[in-house]
C-alpha cells in the first residue's frame, strides 16, 4: 500500500507527484498535478502526498521525501496528505522540505505557487481539518491512466475506530453533490475512460450531509441512468454494515457495476471488533458475503484485516484467520497493527512486534492460497479485459490481473480466454 505511485502521462509540466497510501490519495495527486500543469507552473516541483494509516506509512513518506530530494536537489519539495495534516511540524522540520500543506490546502493550486515565490514565507500551511464542511469540487475527479479513472465522491469519516488516526487527517465526512459527480464522470467517459472507480475515505457514508440525504446507492443509480457511455463502474472500500437494499440490488443485478467488492472488515473476532469500535459483528460480515455471493456468484471479495490488535489472543486471531475462508476473501489487504499516538488502541495492552508480524504473515498466506485457487478456477474461462496503457496488461471485471501474450489496443475492453496462471497473473 505504501509504495510510491508514479503518475501517468498527462500535459507536460515540471510537477512530479509521489503518492503513498490509498486510492483517494492517488486520485488527489493526479488532480493536483493536472491543476498545477494547467496553471502554467514552470518551476521544478515535487509534491509528496503522504499517508498516516500506520507508523510504517509515515516512515515510508519520510524515505520518499529524502530520496526525492536526493534525486532532484534543485526542485522545490512540498509535503501534503494525512501525515502532513496530523503532524505538520515534524515534516516542516525536515531540511528537504520547502512547504507543508494540509489536506484542505492541497486542493488550492495557489497554495503551491505563491509561497514558493514570496520570501520570507511561512513553511507550514495547515488549518483545522475538523472545521472543513465541503469536499473541493476540483478534486471530484482525477485520472488514474488512459483506461481507468478515480472519482472522489466523499471525504473524511464520522466514525472513531479505536485504531484509526485518519479522521484527524481527513476531517468529518462530507460528500460531493451528485450533480457534480455525474458531470465529472460524463467528462471522463467522453474523454475515453472505460472504467470509473468511486473513491473516498468512508464511501458508504455518502450523502448524509447533502439535501435529502441520498445514499451511495442513489448516487450509483444516477450515474448508471444519466452518464452516457459508462461501461464499467467499480467501488472502492466499503463498510459492509452500510450496504443497504438499494445498493445490494445494484451490486448484484447491474452488470455495469463490477463484481469486485473490497470490504472494511478489520477482524473476525467479536471481542476484538468491539474493542476496535467497529459497528458489525463477525456473523453479520459472513452473512453479508454469503448473501452477495448467492445473488451474484462471480463477485470477488477483498478485505482489510488488522493483525495483532491489542489484547488479541491466539483464539481471537484464529477467528480472524478463519474469516478469510468464511468470507471467501481472495484480495486480502493485511495491516500489521501499529499504535498511532492519540488513538484509544494505543493505550491498550500491546502485543510484541514479532508476534504481530508472524500473525500478519499467516493472514497473508491464507489470502494468497485463496487467491491462487480463485485464479486457477478462471483458467479456460473468457474474461472481459480492460487493456491498460501498455497494451499488454489489465484487469478483468473481478479485478484479477491479466497479462497478454499479444498486445491489444490500449483503453479497450476485450474478451480474452485465460490460458494459465503465472506469478499471480492470469495469462491470455
Amino acid at each position: 500500500m505504501n509504495v510510491p505511485v508514479k503518475p501517468p502521462a498527462s500535459p507536460p509540466s515540471d510537477v512530479t507527484t509521489i503518492t503513498l497510501g490509498c486510492r483517494l490519495n492517488i486520485a488527489e495527486s493526479e488532480a493536483i498535478r493536472l491543476q498545477l500543469a494547467q496553471a502554467g507552473h514552470d518551476e521544478p516541483l515535487i509534491v509528496v502526498n503522504s499517508c498516516a494509516v500506520t507508523q510504517e506509512a509515515v516512515r515510508s513518506t519520510r524515505r520518499a521525501i529524502r530520496r526525492a530530494k536526493r534525486d532532484n536537489p534543485d526542485a522545490r519539495l512540498v509535503v501534503t496528505g494525512c501525515a502532513a495534516q496530523i503532524d505538520p511540524a515534524s515534516f516542516g522540520g525536515m531540511a528537504e522540505v520547502d512547504l507543508v500543506l494540509g489536506n484542505r490546502e492541497k486542493a488550492d493550486p495557489s497554495q503551491y505557487l505563491s509561497p514558493l515565490r514570496v520570501a520570507p514565507a511561512p513553511k507550514i500551511h495547515v488549518t483545522d481539518i475538523m472545521a472543513v464542511t465541503d469536499t473541493a469540487p476540483q478534486l471530484a475527479a482525477a485520472f488514474a491512466d488512459h483506461a481507468r479513472a478515480f472519482v472522489e465522491v466523499q471525504n473524511g469519516c464520522d466514525h472513531r475506530c479505536t485504531f484509526c488516526i485518519i479522521p484527524y487527517g481527513r476531517g468529518n465526512s462530507r460528500s460531493v453533490p451528485a450533480g457534480v459527480v455525474v458531470d465529472q464522470v460524463q467528462q471522463l467517459v467522453d474523454e475515453g475512460h472505460k472504467e470509473i472507480v468511486l473513491t473516498g475515505v468512508d464511501v458508504t457514508s455518502y450523502g448524509h450531509d447533502l439535501p435529502g440525504q441520498p445514499t451511495l446507492g442513489h448516487l450509483i443509480e444516477r450515474l448508471l441512468v444519466h452518464v452516457r457511455g459508462l461501461e464499467r463502474l467499480r467501488l472502492s472500500s466499503l463498510d459492509s454494515i452500510e450496504i443497504d437494499e438499494r445498493m445490494f440490488t445494484l451490486v448484484t443485478g447491474e452488470r455495469r457495476v463490477m463484481p469486485h467488492l473490497h470490504l472494511s472488515l478489520q477482524a473476525g473476532d467479536n471481542m476484538i471488533l468491539k474493542r476496535m469500535k467497529r459497528r458489525h459483528s463477525r456473523e453479520q460480515a459472513i452473512a453479508v458475503v454469503e448473501r452477495l455471493l448467492t445473488a451474484r456468484s462471480d463477485i470477488a471479495i477483498g478485505a482489510d484485516i488488522i493483525a495483532g490488535f491489542p489484547t488479541e489472543s491466539e483464539a481471537m486471531f484464529a477467528n480472524s484467520l478463519k474469516l478469510i475462508t468464511d468470507c471467501s476473501i481472495v484480495y486480502g489487504h493485511i495491516f500489521p497493527y501499529s499504535p498511532r499516538e492519540g488513538t484509544p488502541a494505543a493505550r491498550m495492552p500491546q502485543l510484541a512486534v514479532p508476534l504481530i508480524k508472524e500473525r500478519a504473515g499467516r493472514l497473508r498466506d491464507a489470502c494468497a492460497a485463496n487467491k491462487a485457487a480463485f485464479l486457477e478456477s478462471l483458467v479456460g474461462t473468457e474474461q472481459n479485459l480492460l487493456v491498460e496503457r501498455d497494451g499488454l496488461t489489465g484487469h478483468a471485471e473481478n479485478f484479477a490481473g491479466i497479462r497478454l501474450e499479444n498486445p491489444l489496443p490500449p483503453g479497450h475492453i476485450a474478451p480474452v480466454t485465460i490460458k494459465r496462471v503465472e506469478k499471480g497473473f492470469l495469462i491470455a
